[in-house]
């Protein structure tokens, strides 16, 4: 009897362990920040097995020396930490379209814009459906990429999002 009682408990134990490794079906919400000035993206992610999903985000930014609006597609490795935390990583890339404010001496390109992207981040499952995360998306510009003078960007964002 001590025997099966500890084969159930092992057994309930590795089935939480493993449930808590997945990842909603769908999210849907906004992701907040950029690295210089202010972004906002309507942030979507769908998942494609139990622990990788992809990620697409439509959004604007406002800076000082530029106006851009950009769509970025990512594909994601989750993994757990502990609990409700998960750490992620991925790859993708993504074009937009800017507007830049006249600099004198200074010739830059208004127009498409297209980058590869990384992404790096961490995240918290709550109990609820809510999903809030904090993450680095560096972006280096493949074609008409003129942010900052050197096809280099740090797009940190703070991400909250609803899952379904």
């Amino acid at each position: 009897m001590r025997i099966t009682t500890f084969f159930f408990a092992l057994f309930a134990i590795a089935t939480t362990a493993v449930s808590a490794q997945s990842i909603s079906e769908h999210t849907l919400g906004l992701r907040l920040g950029d690295s210089d000035g202010f972004g906002a993206e309507i942030s979507y992610q769908k998942s494609i097995g139990r622990t990788n999903r992809a990620e697409f985000n439509l959004g604007w930014r406002d800076s000082r020396e530029y106006d851009a609006f950009k769509l970025a597609g990512v594909y994601q490795w989750v993994h757990n930490i502990d609990g409700g935390f998960n750490w992620y990583y991925g790859v993708g890339g993504g074009l937009g379209n800017s507007d830049y404010e006249p600099i004198p001496d200074r010739d830059r390109d208004d127009g498409l814009f297209v980058f590869a992207a990384g992404n790096l981040g961490i995240e918290y499952d709550f109990d609820i459906p809510l999903l809030i995360s904090l993450d680095i998306r560096p972006e280096i510009g493949l074609v008409g990429f003129n942010e900052f003078d050197n096809d280099f960007l740090f797009d940190i964002a703070l991400g909250l999002r609803y899952q379904f």
